[in-house]
């Protein structure tokens, strides 16, 4: 996994956590539609905008685990990791280029948009 000072974590590395069963929770914070369209297994899909009002339950999620975060690019689940952490969450990690970028280097079964 990414370091705790990172707030990152490429998609090798993540590809090398999922194949090692790491215990991690992988948050898909794109729209609903996003999701449907294309998705990292297995993965809990809460919208960026309504994070805030599902704080708790990301807490119980992620107790003791790393939570890392993927949107498209990796803009929004970077600017969710920075509030997360703000929260308290100090092991959420954003995935680096987002689900595009996994499309690309790890999986292309996963649609590109």
């Amino acid at each position: 996994m990414a370091s705790p000072d990172s707030y990152e974590i490429s998609p090798a590395d993540l590809a090398r956590s999922l194949r090692e069963g790491v215990p991690l929770v992988l948050l898909d914070c794109r729209e609903t539609w996003e999701h449907s369209a294309a998705r990292i297994e297995p993965s809990e899909n809460i919208p960026m905008n309504t994070i805030p009002a599902n704080l708790n339950r990301l807490e119980a999620l992620a107790e003791g685990k790393p939570l890392v975060v993927y949107c498209h690019h990796g803009v929004r689940s970077l600017n969710t990791v920075a509030w997360l952490r703000r929260q308290g969450l100090d092991q959420a990690v954003s995935l680096s280029g987002g689900i595009d970028r996994w499309s690309l280097e790890i999986d292309p079964s996963v649609p590109r948009y």
